[in-house]
């Protein structure tokens, strides 16, 4: 199939890597036009020039409110409208209650929580004059937790719930818009490298996460770009505040 989000105007945050970079570029080709934005500003330009006229970039901290407001804005200029918006930007900070500092804890909810908030939060004023489909990426951390992952865990549940919030706020204002989350495994990308490099022992977690896997192996980007089309597109027009579980089985 082609062209399923022909003329879809997207954002997606942390763009220019992992998730967010396979999803930019699923979006692209079935016809989709995508503002890539992330702190990476070489990576998100190098993507952008790459992708061609059907994508661009902008700088975005999703902590940083001026900045996501001056993003749609610069959608509006050049588009006039915004059909998808997907907050995928996010970090993952390795350590159990005893290990996290305060700090660390405050950190990973600013971004992953709070950037999700903002996005929803400012994609109102646009995409509500024609409605749309917001996806927040959660994780299947919000469902199964790990002693080792203490801020991840509550991040992302505090998304998964938010999320249906939101859903609900949407749809009794009337606005057209959907919101739903999306839980992925463990999925190959720069991120799990890094947090593999916070570990005293990479090859034994790695294994862990593979045998955590009953289908028997990792989820790769491009799974989960196939996911978020679907709800990027009118075929899921009905789905609003659910959760989406693409783990390999990981969280039965």
């Amino acid at each position: 199939m082609t062209g399923r989000i022909e003329g879809n105007v997207a954002l997606v945050t942390g763009g220019a890597s992992g998730l967010g970079e396979a999803i930019v570029r699923r979006f692209v080709a079935e016809g989709g036009k995508v503002l890539i934005t992330d702190i990476d500003v070489a990576a998100g330009e190098a993507l952008a020039v790459e992708l061609g006229k059907a994508a661009a970039f902008a700088q975005l901290d999703v902590t940083q409110e001026d900045q996501w407001i001056a993003a749609f804005a610069r959608i509006e200029q050049n588009h006039g409208r915004i059909d998808t918006l997907v907050n995928c930007a996010g970090i993952t900070t390795v350590g159990s209650v005893e290990d996290l500092t305060f700090d660390a804890l405050r950190h990973e909810l600013d971004i992953d929580v709070g950037g999700v908030l903002l996005g929803c939060k400012h994609v109102i004023p646009m995409m509500k004059r024609t409605g749309g489909s917001v996806i927040n990426i959660a994780s299947m951390a919000s469902i199964r937790a790990r002693d080792y992952l203490a801020a991840y865990n509550a991040a992302k549940a505090g998304v998964t719930h938010m999320t249906k919030s939101i859903a609900l706020h949407y749809a009794h204002k009337g606005y057209g818009m959907r919101c739903n989350s999306v839980h992925p495994g463990v999925i190959l990308t720069p991120m799990l490298e890094k947090v593999m490099n916070q570990s005293e022992t990479p090859d034994a977690l790695y294994a862990e996460w593979v045998a955590g896997h009953p289908i028997g192996r990792l989820g790769r980007p491009e799974e989960v770009a196939a996911l978020c089309l679907y709800l990027a597109s009118d075929e899921s027009a009905f789905a609003t505040g659910a959760e989406f579980v693409l783990d390999g089985g990981s969280s039965l």
